[in-house]
């Protein structure tokens, strides 16, 4: 039984850009589908596709790299872990690294990223950083 399914996404997709594969595969969830959908806005992969499997539906990343195989995704950090959890104000988000990489969150209007909230003036759970 796995416990968190968010680390889990996490540490396929970094396995996955460390050996540089072009595509990686994992179950499919709401929050999953969220966080794909931000890294694909922010351009950290190409592009998320959902496949119909059995016993449950996956969801298939496009990995992005440089012209030259630089990867885009350098660094994958979890925050917000199933034993302690960490929420933050809108206003207490800080850029990531001078705005380089992104904090994504999970609001009530839904996954996305520190911009986004600081846009909407909203705060969440911190699930990860990537930059």
């Amino acid at each position: 039984m796995m416990t968190d399914p968010i680390a889990d996404m996490l540490t396929r997709i970094r396995n996955a850009v460390r050996v540089e594969r072009p595509i990686v595969e994992m179950p499919i969830s709401k929050v999953k589908r969220g966080l794909a959908d931000v890294l694909k806005r922010e351009g950290f992969i190409w592009d998320w596709q959902e496949v119909e499997a059995e016993p449950v539906n996956l969801l298939r990343v496009e990995l992005k790299y440089g012209p030259n195989g630089e990867h885009v995704i350098q660094h994958v950090k979890r925050i917000s872990k199933p034993g302690r959890r960490v929420y933050s104000k809108a206003k207490e988000l800080r850029p990531v690294l001078n705005g380089m990489g992104i904090t994504i969150l999970s609001t009530s209007s839904g996954v996305m990223s520190d911009r986004e909230a600081r846009r909407k003036n909203v705060g969440g759970e911190v699930l990860c950083e990537v930059w």
